[in-house]
């Protein structure tokens, strides 16, 4: 399995410590204060960016959803009301996160719905065939294998199930692409430091996207992976995108 520039990218430049868990470290260190810092460094319009990328499995009408990297379960919540499937399951490997994600389906009782679970994108701890469409939103950037972690989604997925991927993209647009840079190396980390007390899960943030193979080069790799029908949509002047495959 070939390696990508992202996947090398790390949270703690200094620590002994594989990506996977450097991830699952640092996500549970900012747990806390993941929602809050998602709604204000994108100034809340994260939210409909997952409910275009949710829009993408209408008409697939999916009854069973895995949602991987699922963090405090978003995109879990947002699919139960967009399409009403009969189960959802999200998995992470932070505990942090999920713990936060249980007490908030709890809230909305929907305990019952959704269930959350720890669990790893590269080796799913599902049979082969168990979902109609499997979603990740902003997931991507930090598997440790990409391939690994692709395969596997496919490999969970029925035939004619659906993958949709949420994930941030650079903008191409010079100006807005100016304006972004410094808000992504500059503001971002420095916010990330004031609210959460964690400078390198944001500059990470910036490292992982600036790395991460974008546009047709994902779709390049979902169609070696061995999905078909892909296709992606920039979002918001190509800050992040949506890809999609099927199996």
């Amino acid at each position: 399995m070939s390696n990508f520039a992202h996947d090398t990218i790390v949270p703690f430049k200094d620590s002994e410590l594989s990506k996977k868990q450097q991830v699952a470290t640092m996500f549970d260190k900012i747990a806390f204060r993941y929602d809050f810092l998602n709604r204000f460094l994108s100034a809340g319009i994260d939210v409909s960016w997952r409910k275009k990328a949710l829009s993408q499995l209408k008409s697939l009408q999916p009854k069973y959803i895995l949602d991987v990297a699922t963090g405090t379960g978003d995109v879990a919540i947002l699919a139960e009301k967009m399409l009403h499937p009969v189960e959802i399951t999200g998995i992470d490997i932070s505990e942090g996160m999920l713990e936060i994600g249980r007490k908030k389906l709890e809230k909305l009782g929907l305990q019952h719905k959704i269930q959350l679970l720890q669990g790893d994108s590269e080796t799913i701890d599902f049979a082969d065939n168990s979902f109609d469409a499997v979603t990740v939103a902003f997931g991507v950037r930090n598997f440790q294998n990409l391939e690994k972690g692709l395969a596997e989604m496919r490999r969970v997925l029925r035939p004619g199930g659906k993958l949709v991927v949420l994930e941030f993209s650079r903008p191409k647009n010079f100006f807005f692409k100016t304006f972004y840079n410094l808000y992504m190396k500059t503001i971002t980390p420095g916010v990330g430091k004031l609210i959460a007390k964690n400078k390198d899960a944001y500059e990470y943030l910036n490292e992982s996207v600036q790395r991460f193979p974008e546009g047709l080069n994902f779709i390049d790799i979902l169609q070696k992976a061995g999905y078909r029908s892909t296709y992606y949509k920039p979002l918001t002047f190509g800050i992040c995108s949506i890809y999609c495959g099927i199996k």
